[in-house]
C-alpha cells in the first residue's frame, strides 16, 4: 500500500468486520528502512485494550487499506477484555 503518512493522521481505524478500534494519532518507522512499522493510536476502545495508557501501537502489517478509514484485521479481538462474571 503506498500513500503520504500525513494522510493517514487522525483517520479512524476499524477491524475488517467493522468494530471501531481507535484513531491514528501518530506512525512508527523505521527510518533507516523507510517503512512504517506501527501506527499509534488514540481513543481507542476500551472493549478491546484493557491497559492504562489512553493509547496502544498496532503493528502496520495488521492493517489491510486505508481511505477515509484504515481497516485492519480481525486480530485485535483476541485483545478483548473477558467479561467478568458476577456472582
Amino acid at each position: 500500500m503506498r500513500a503520504d503518512i500525513t494522510s493517514l493522521f487522525g483517520l479512524n481505524v476499524y477491524t475488517n468486520l467493522g468494530t471501531y478500534v481507535g484513531k491514528v494519532d501518530d506512525l512508527v518507522m523505521n527510518v533507516d528502512e523507510g517503512v512504517i512499522s506501527g501506527l499509534a493510536l488514540s481513543g481507542i476502545s476500551r472493549d478491546f485494550f484493557d491497559v492504562p495508557t489512553r493509547g496502544v501501537i498496532i503493528p502496520y502489517r495488521w492493517v489491510v487499506t486505508s481511505g477515509d478509514i484504515v481497516l485492519i484485521r480481525d486480530v485485535v479481538s483476541k485483545f478483548r477484555k473477558k467479561e467478568q462474571v458476577e456472582d
